[in-house]
């Protein structure tokens, strides 16, 4: 009887199990370097977020101060002008002349309850005032700013509509600009930073729900109790209620 060796493994075999084995360390090891960024990434916004809550804080107590010390005097206090516009379309497509039409698909409010942020500028006022019946818009507070793009937000690549889930997705987008997480963003976009346009442009345009408890009358200005038209601080509350 004839003793039968080993069986030997063909060439071809051997190189694929070696080209599994290369692709096993590899997918390993990107996935290492993932989590160790991501680890560093999350540190970095907490850093962050703790230092521009603080700043916020900051700024709020120095504005409550001012109030206060000119109601004592008998004066009064005229806060700084709103750095940043929230804008949020009301109506629908029906009867609108061309040059609105265009005005609102340059600010990206394409469909109804969409909201964008815009610089607070002659230029933006002047285009605002030729879309006032179509829009209500004000001066977003920090709060709600955060909650747009936290409850709110997604992002814009490949011109896809992607859910902003994670800081990874912002420092590939903006790292160039030094901006790595959402608090950054949020950061800029409040303050109207050297890179809200960049910012801005990454993020899609909000889609917000119909207001709990509906509207008063849209074919009314809101300083006649209608809805369209500047609200001013009071676009928070109308967009708390949209959220």
């Amino acid at each position: 009887m004839v003793k039968k060796g080993p069986k030997q493994v063909p060439e071809s075999v051997r190189k694929l199990q070696a080209r599994i084995e290369q692709a096993k360390q590899a997918k390993a090891k990107a996935s290492q370097d993932l989590e160790a960024q991501k680890s560093a990434l999350a540190a970095e916004a907490q850093a962050k977020a703790e230092k521009y809550l603080a700043e916020y804080i900051h700024n709020e107590t120095i504005l409550t101060q001012n109030r206060a010390q000119a109601k004592k005097n008998g004066q009064f206090w005229v806060e700084a002008e709103a750095k940043v516009i929230l804008v949020v379309r009301i109506k629908g497509i029906n009867k609108i002349a061309p040059k609105p039409r265009k005005v609102l698909k340059l600010f990206r409010l394409l469909q109804l309850h969409n909201a964008v942020l815009v610089r607070n500028n002659k230029a933006t006022r002047n285009m605002l005032r030729l879309i006032e019946p179509f829009v209500t818009f004000g001066y977003p507070s920090v709060q709600t700013i955060s909650k747009l793009v936290y409850k709110r937000g997604f992002i814009k690549v490949n011109n896809q509509r992607i859910p902003l889930n994670d800081n990874i997705q912002i420092s590939a987008a903006l790292g160039s600009k030094g901006i790595h997480c959402v608090e950054d963003l949020i950061h800029q976009l409040v303050n109207c930073g050297t890179c809200f346009k960049e910012c801005n442009n990454f993020l899609w345009t909000f889609k917000l729900s119909s207001p709990i408890h509906g509207f008063n009358h849209k074919r009314t200005s809101f300083i006649q109790g209608g809805d369209w038209g500047n609200r001013e601080k009071k676009i928070n509350t109308l967009v708390n209620r949209m959220i």
